[in-house]
């Protein structure tokens, strides 16, 4: 639903109940009949609008509500096997839950979408207009929390007993609209009409310390202790979503934690005449959970950054020390029972929370306790850049964290006694390695934390994995090496086939048998479809009826005609400098140059079509989306070249409209500069959907290309190892436009004014930051990327080649499944067994 459009009207007066069915088939029924009274049902009881006030978003909330009571049995049955059973669970702690809308999803898993659809028909709704006015949950920036996503929906399918614990923002990542080709941030109110899927636990709550001072004391046994006396206490309360598995009876736990005040009101105050008093507790703790990721630019927004993260992983883990009791489990089983996953570095004060839980408040010693810790963490790292790698600064954590601090200081001590017998002398190498970086402010190294504090340490893609102990991670896979493994990332092909491409899943169905979402090994036997005419023409139709359906959101949401005929070249991801939406930009206007000066050029006809959001203190992120949409308006308008080339910006790119653009993808654009991506899913989402890649030897591409063939993958550009040593040799940028023309005219028309109304201002950082520095070695790979999108321009003149190659490439993408990789997390990391829910 558009974050501006209010609920639309329904267009029947409410339904007559005609109730033939028991309570419990109402409920659990899973015919089309027994949903249809559900709906009626909760329309009457759980909505209660009048027929005369009833709205599209009505029908969707009841259909929600009687979808979630058919998960709900199940989800109660789940919880209740796993602790009877008292399995080894995973808890998947991550700042990010990008889970996309739950109502389409949920019916697939559970196998009654026709039976959904029937009902709402016989209402008379219609099914996809109902699904049109879910608010899609934004807790996540991108790719980490649809990973996470992914991974839920992976060990739920699975049976693989979970739980993912994460921040409930109030609001999420910001919705983006575009004014004038800039992106302007609008506040994602995605609760502003409620959530059908979660379940508020209020008694399942949480108190988090903050501030204040430590004070050292001995106990009546006459051993040394620790109290933290806070500055302020913020209560959590947990929010539960079922997270149902595809074709099983298990359905997982999302558990999202809310902050708020322990005492939301201060009487006293109130009587003394002070009413901003009397609610300030309430405004600052719930400030907690506001909203995601804060511009982290300013301190204040560092310090609500570092807030976040320790909230919610505090609540997580005092949750699972209270579990542990409510089973009479000792705690030193802690690693016995739960496999704790940090998502990234954000969740990482988990390594010293859980020490400062197990010897301040259950009283274990310091060696048994580290042993339990570093038993019970794996660290997921998923960048190689430095400024993903998170710091914070010592006089802010101590501030913030000063019990923590001790606790740092600690580990770090004993850490580094360890470094210094197994390397002795090597002073730099402990300096390298220490938890607190010396170098300018004194810091606390989160990364270095979650590596020390982890028995597993793992990257997203064999190149990445190599990248990581070959660089950032050296000196720690030096001492370590057992620890480190590989687990390259993976999507579910749920929901990003069989959902998103109906389609091609009915293809699927009718050529593999309806069991291959969850044996995706399956797929290879579309190989031998390759060669077969017939099924190429079904094949084409499918991918040209999936064109059109884009088409025509973008014809709603951008104003811009494309032909569903035409190539469709797309690139959607984060807005970023090294993802290099501007060297896809500088393809554009050299094909724009070409054809303005020779019109019978021999170019297919091809629609860009770019969606991302830039983090809203990104200087350049926010230029390059500029600089999309004034060449789209400059490219569409010109009758010279628009019936062969045309350029889109799709906005407020999300999950939802995730599931329109895959499948239409012709190309999928990856390329990166190599060794700077760590894996990416994106790129994999477009093989499942038989686009063909253009890409570097970055991250997955790398496995890409090795799964479907060199011949079936657009490969050019600079490798990792030698994008090091031309930075390490010194490079220049301008050397490469000294030689290259065709490169010099493409910067000289941007920075001209041509494309933006011949204001020469606005691209002229852009176009100095890739002359003058370009890290990203845009201009270095701009040669090659222009002779291979000649050879893409070729090969699509070819249409049976070219929908041989879309189908090898959805056949060889049973790799990136995510149930693959969470196969490997629990056999290699994790041991965690399956568990049959009855």
């Amino acid at each position: 639903m558009d974050s501006k459009t209010p609920p639309k009207q329904a267009e029947t007066t409410a339904p007559v109940d005609t109730k033939s069915f028991s309570e419990v088939e109402v409920r659990t029924g899973m015919q089309a009949a027994a949903l249809k009274q559900a709906v009626i049902d909760h329309l009457h009881y759980s909505i209660a609008h009048p027929p005369v006030a009833m709205t599209l978003h009505d029908y969707y909330y009841a259909l929600a509500l009687a979808v979630r009571d058919r998960m709900q049995h199940r989800w109660l049955n789940t919880i209740q096997t796993n602790f009877d059973l008292k399995r080894k669970i995973v808890c998947y702690l991550s700042a990010e839950f990008l889970m996309g809308p739950h109502l389409g999803n949920n019916l697939l898993n559970l196998g009654i979408e026709q039976e959904a659809r029937t009902a709402l028909a016989e209402l008379g709704q219609d099914l996809d207009s109902v699904l049109e006015c879910e608010e899609e949950p934004g807790l996540g920036n991108g790719g980490l929390g649809r990973l996470a996503a992914c991974y839920l929906d992976s060990l739920a399918t699975l049976q693989r007993p979970a739980v993912g614990f994460g921040i409930r923002y109030e609001f999420g990542i910001f919705d983006q609209e575009i004014h004038d080709g800039w992106q302007t941030e609008i506040t994602d109110k995605w609760l502003r009409y409620g959530n059908p899927w979660e379940i508020a636990k209020p008694e399942v709550a949480c108190y988090v310390n903050w501030g204040g001072h430590t004070e050292h004391y001995r106990d009546e046994a006459g051993s040394d202790r620790v109290r933290w006396v806070p500055y302020r206490v913020v209560k959590g309360t947990a929010f539960d979503t079922p997270i149902q598995g595809y074709g099983v009876n298990n359905c997982n736990t999302l558990r999202l934690w809310s902050a708020e005040a322990v005492e939301s009101f201060d009487f006293q105050a109130f009587n003394t005449g002070d009413y901003y008093q009397a609610v300030e507790d309430k405004v600052v703790s719930e400030t907690v959970t506001k909203v995601l990721y804060p511009n982290d630019e300013p301190q204040i927004g560092k310090h609500l950054r570092l807030g976040q993260q320790y909230f919610f992983v505090s609540c997580s883990l005092q949750n699972l020390l209270h579990i542990l009791e409510l089973a009479d489990v000792p705690v030193e089983n802690f690693a016995e029972r739960y496999a704790v996953q940090l998502n990234d570095t954000h969740p990482s004060i988990g390594v010293a929370e859980l020490m400062r839980l197990l010897v301040d408040e259950r009283r274990l010693g310091w060696d048994k306790a580290w042993a339990i810790t570093v038993q019970t963490f794996g660290y997921t790292n998923h960048t190689l850049l430095p400024e993903a790698l998170e710091t914070w600064s010592l006089p802010m954590f101590q501030t913030l964290l000063p019990r923590h601090l001790e606790i740092i200081y600690e580990i770090n001590r004993r850490f580094l006694d360890e470094v210094r017998t197994r390397f002795p002398g090597d002073e730099a190498r402990v300096a390298r390695m220490s938890l607190i970086g010396e170098a300018g402010e004194k810091c606390i190294r989160m990364a270095h934390l979650a590596v020390v504090g982890s028995h597993a340490i793992n990257g997203v893609a064999a190149l990445h994995s190599d990248l990581l102990k070959a660089s950032v991670l050296k000196d720690f896979y030096e001492m370590w090496p057992e620890r480190f493994s590989n687990k390259t990332n993976g999507v579910t092909p749920r929901r990003f086939l069989a959902l998103a491409n109906p389609g091609l899943r009915a293809l699927l169905n009718e050529t593999l048998g309806g069991q291959w979402p969850v044996e995706v090994g399956w797929l290879h036997e579309l190989e031998a479809k390759a060669d077969d005419a017939a099924f190429r023409s079904k094949w084409r139709a499918i991918k040209e009826a999936n064109k059109k359906r884009l088409a025509d959101y973008i014809r709603a949401h951008a104003d811009i005609e494309l032909d569903p005929t035409w190539l469709f070249d797309i690139q959607v991801k984060r807005i970023h400098e090294y993802k290099r939406q501007h060297l896809n930009v500088l393809h554009i206007v050299t094909l724009y140059r070409r054809l303005k000066e020779n019109p019978g050029l021999n170019i297919s006809p091809r629609a860009f079509i770019f969606g991302g959001k830039a983090a809203p203190g990104y200087f350049m992120a926010k230029r390059i989306i500029k600089l999309i949409n004034a060449v789209a308006e400059t490219v569409n308008a010109d009758p010279d070249v628009n019936t062969r080339m045309k350029v889109a910006f799709v906005p407020n790119f999300n999950v939802q409209n995730a599931q329109l653009i895959y499948p239409a993808a012709d190309l999928s654009e990856q390329i990166s500069t190599a060794g700077k991506e760590a894996s990416g899913t994106g790129n994999m989402k477009f093989m499942l959907n038989g686009a063909l890649t253009i890409g570097t030897l970055d991250g997955a591409n790398v496995e890409i290309r090795e799964e479907v063939g060199a011949e079936n993958f657009f490969l050019f550009g600079l490798a990792a190892e030698e994008v090091e040593r031309i930075k390490r040799e010194g490079y220049h940028p301008t050397d490469y436009i000294a030689s290259n023309p065709e490169l010099r005219a493409v910067l000289e028309l941007i920075n001209s004014g041509y494309f933006s109304r011949g204001d020469a201002e606005v691209f002229r950082s852009v176009v100095d930051n890739l002359t003058f520095s370009d890290p990203f070695l845009v201009l270095a790979d701009y040669a090659a990327y222009i002779a291979c999108q000649e050879q893409v321009n070729v090969t699509w003149q070819d249409k049976e080649k070219w929908t041989r190659m879309s189908i090898l490439n959805t056949a060889c993408s049973g790799k990136f499944s995510s149930d693959r990789a969470i196969r490997e997390y629990c056999d290699e990391i994790w041991n965690v067994q399956p568990v049959t829910v009855k």
